[in-house]
């Protein structure tokens, strides 16, 4: 098959679809929402049976527990997902905002304004609520889309593009303005990634080898997703009881995600008091755990850990931990083996804590609290793209704010360069 030539004609009509979008009122992208979740809804049943199709080809393809949960879709969770359109509606409208203003020396008036980015193309794998969150963000941001899920999810992925489109069509934007490719292999996508001429981002978001896949690959610039590595160091001044709070919840709330614990680093001052309580209360909970010769030493029905251990995103009922012998080598820990997703610390020493905020170069840096939160509808963005573990143009959670860009309007009355 000649994807170039079908992906042309795809990209060509979501830039066709751009231009009216990028300059679409805040009421016309809101209705178009509105039309979104109500359809959703309306389409319920439809949609959850495409969904039984790729949940019965993943039990046949025997996938893990962490990729069931990120596949499945239930009454609630679809609900969920309607919800996250209606909460996008809420949202101020960034397109238009004037970030600054400035009067030259020869009175041209500047002014710094939003502007939405483009096409942008996204890569992602397992979980269908990312087709309608991406998809919802880029419009209320006055984005096209071009949406490329996974195998596993390309039923429920189908059913609710076409759900969106439906409700696209009664509105008064191009029904390109949401695309979803029905292709899930790799030369598609490798397509997509050179299309520099209607292209204007990409944004990966899944495992290792698909960000590498996307990152080397591609001519169209990228913002890239990567895996959540997460820590949590509990201090020697860490209050007990909150440690043991926090690594609970971080690990099993939901096991599944990136924003999940994978390493716990315990001061050696604290361990004596905090390993044999927190390692019950994780084995009770069904959590296997790895550690090093110090925590197997103090918790022997642990699995002695390896090197690959601290470089892993179990994104399961796994966690590994390491005794440290001060903040220094914890942070030493998180710059070597983490993947500048989101980590945290738990202590009382406010000292410490400044230390850990200023020295660890992650996109979320936490103090007493759970990496669970890094979300965007945790962060108050409504939904999320993703979260960015780049350095440029968008880092941690990526809500309408991120998806735009500016431009500077400049203002005279007869201004000529000298």
């Amino acid at each position: 098959m000649d994807y170039k030539y079908e992906l042309d004609i795809i990209a060509k009509n979501s830039k066709t679809a751009f231009t009216p979008l990028s300059i679409a009122s805040s009421d016309e992208k809101n209705h178009c929402l509105a039309l979104i979740s109500a359809q959703l809804i309306k389409d319920q049943k439809k949609i959850l049976e495409a969904n039984k199709i790729d949940i019965d080809n993943g039990k046949k393809n025997n996938l893990n527990s962490a990729m069931f949960d990120r596949l499945k879709l239930t009454s609630e969770r679809l609900e969920d997902i309607a919800k996250g359109v209606d909460d996008i509606i809420l949202l101020d409208d960034p397109v238009g905002k004037i970030d600054g203003e400035f009067k030259l020396y020869n009175g041209l008036l500047v002014k710094k304004v939003q502007v939405a980015l483009g096409v942008i193309g996204i890569i992602y794998e397992s979980r269908p609520d990312v087709t309608v969150d991406a998809a919802a963000l880029c419009l209320k941001a006055g984005n096209a889309v071009i949406l490329r899920g996974g195998s596993e999810s390309i039923h429920s992925n189908k059913a609710l593009a076409e759900s969106m489109a439906v409700a696209i069509r009664q509105s008064n934007l191009s029904e390109f303005s949401i695309q979803l490719l029905p292709w899930t292999n790799r030369e598609a996508v490798s397509c997509l990634l050179k299309l520099n001429q209607y292209v204007d981002l990409i944004i990966p978001r899944g495992g290792e080898g698909l960000i590498k896949f996307v990152s080397e690959n591609a001519t169209v610039p990228v913002i890239k997703h990567y895996k959540g590595v997460c820590h949590i160091f509990v201090d020697k001044d860490a209050e007990l009881n909150m440690a043991l709070s926090i690594v609970e919840n971080a690990k099993c709330q939901r096991p599944g995600v990136c924003n999940a614990v994978e390493t716990v680093l315990i001061h050696k001052e604290i361990a004596d008091r905090l390993i044999k309580p927190l390692a019950q209360n994780l084995t009770h909970k069904g959590v296997e755990l790895r550690g090093d010769e110090t925590f197997c030493s103090y918790f022997p029905e642990a699995t002695p850990a390896t090197e690959d251990d601290w470089h892993e995103e179990y994104l399961d009922k796994i966690l590994s931990f390491r005794i440290v012998e001060n903040s220094d080598e914890a942070i030493a820990h998180i710059g070597m083996y983490g993947s500048a997703h989101s980590d945290a610390i738990i202590s009382k020493n406010q000292q410490t804590c400044d230390k850990f905020l200023r020295e660890v170069d992650s996109a979320v840096v936490y103090v007493n609290a759970s990496t669970r939160f890094t979300d965007g509808g945790q962060f108050g963005m409504g939904a999320e793209i993703g979260i960015s573990t780049d350095r440029i143009h968008a880092r941690g959670p990526m809500g309408l704010n991120e998806l735009t860009t500016y431009k500077y309007n400049v203002t005279g009355n007869g201004q000529i360069r000298k």
